[in-house]
């Protein structure tokens, strides 16, 4: 949470300036009236026991026959860990209408659809779901085309996750590049035959390569690229969580509570060794980071936008890649209310989401059915009722075929999470 040291008011920035010349202070507390009082702006990414709970997500639903690859934001154990995050961070919301009704939230929880489609229903502050994969995936795209990203430029739409580009271009020359991906992902390279399958399951074994390995070991991202012609902005492992063949297409992918543990706990021991003053890692040269929440609040707060090069302030609105609001004809063929993701400009009246038309109607088939989903969980969760939760399970293209299968394993995980899910027990 940030918060203003000086006058609320907002800042005119000077000629030439690219700061509001504020310090940044860090403080912490668990008064929620001490720490969200009068707060302007509030990013939120909670999760409680984030292992040990994706391990049961993950693992509970595949000894039933669950097809899932991830159990992080789309299959049956999704919707266990979506009716924790939903809880806990409306548990979050309340304190914000009741300390600051006027902040501007920037969700960053996951899963990301479901939990913002829970804070439109429920609550009344101005939000907005952010996240990273837009970034990511014009990180690979610079690899694989050899371009550098700074000279791409696109556009993507979908749901979170499941989002796709429906352009792409080199803004030097105008070129539209959508052919060269498109001719790029025939080569035989992209159809990760069995030697690259052990080459890949060898070096996921070696900290730090097994980034790499999840970002560019695609299957699946070649499979949509050569079936719909269009790239999706993330990787197997999160588009995998919304279809029923990515494990008969993936064959094999790290198990992602394994890698994404280990990876943080990586993180975490970099970070405290750089707090404690034991590492010599530069990390104040990395330059800004390429998340966008603070770009929306730079454009919301001062009115204006730092330039690129650093020569001074630009004029508004900010372009903002990707942002998750509830459908208001931004996508045609997508329901009215239903959490999207599409590009939009920021400035100092607020977040404007643009209008990008209909997507495929093929892709747009596997999304009516997680907004579906998504339906039934947040219902479950706002109102304590498990029967939504059952039949989103049930429905869900990733659990097990049998019904009889699929409530036993319903039941397993109920058991196990009931404490901690907001359902009410009949």
């Amino acid at each position: 949470m940030w918060m203003p040291t000086a006058s609320p008011s907002r800042p005119v920035l000077p000629t030439g300036s690219t700061t509001c010349d504020r310090p940044i202070t860090i403080e912490s507390s668990l008064d929620p009236a001490t720490a969200m009082g009068g707060a302007d702006f509030t990013l939120v990414s909670a999760e409680i026991d984030r292992w040990p709970r994706w391990r049961e997500d993950y693992e509970v639903p595949l000894r039933y026959g669950a097809t899932h690859i991830t159990g992080e934001n789309g299959g049956p154990g999704a919707v266990f860990h979506s009716l924790r995050s939903i809880r806990t961070v409306l548990g979050i919301c309340e304190d914000l209408q009741r300390h600051c009704p006027d902040t501007f939230l920037v969700n960053l929880t996951n899963p990301m659809s479901r939990v913002t489609l829970a804070i439109s229903r429920a609550t009344s502050l101005r939000h907005v779901g952010m996240c990273h994969e837009f970034d990511g995936g014009m990180t690979r795209l610079s690899v694989l085309l050899r371009i550098p990203k700074q000279r791409l430029a696109a556009r993507a739409m979908g749901i979170n996750h499941f989002t796709f580009f429906t352009e792409i271009r080199d803004k030097a020359t105008g070129e539209d590049l959508y052919p060269r991906v498109r001719e790029m992902w025939k080569a035989r390279r992209f159809d990760f035959r069995p030697f690259e399958t052990r080459v890949a399951k060898g070096l996921a074994k070696v900290p730090w390569v097994d980034v790499a390995v999840d970002q560019f070991f695609t299957p699946l991202v070649a499979h949509f690229v050569r079936t719909y012609g269009l790239l999706p902005t993330s990787i197997d492992s999160h588009i995998g969580e919304y279809v029923g063949f990515a494990q008969e297409v993936s064959h094999w992918h790290q198990v992602p509570v394994e890698h994404h543990e280990a990876f943080a706990r990586r993180v975490e021991g970099l970070v405290r060794r750089y707090g404690e003053g034991r590492s010599r890692i530069p990390l104040h040269r990395l330059g800004r980071s390429p998340e966008e929440p603070f770009p929306i609040i730079e454009a919301i707060w001062s009115g204006r936008q730092a330039r690129s090069d650093g020569a001074g302030s630009a004029a508004l609105p900010r372009a903002i890649n990707a942002v998750n609001v509830a459908n208001r004809g931004y996508i045609d063929n997508l329901p009215v209310g239903a959490i999207v993701e599409v590009p939009a400009t920021a400035d100092a009246d607020g977040l404007h989401p643009l209008p990008m038309g209909p997507i495929d109607e093929r892709l747009a088939a596997f999304m009516r059915t997680q907004i579906e989903i998504q339906d039934l969980v947040v219902t479950a969760a706002i109102t304590g009722d498990p029967a939504p939760a059952w039949e989103a399970v049930r429905m869900d293209p990733l659990s097990p075929s049998d019904e009889a299968t699929a409530k036993a394993m319903f039941d397993d995980l109920w058991e196990r999470q009931h404490d901690v899910l907001g359902l009410v027990r009949g």
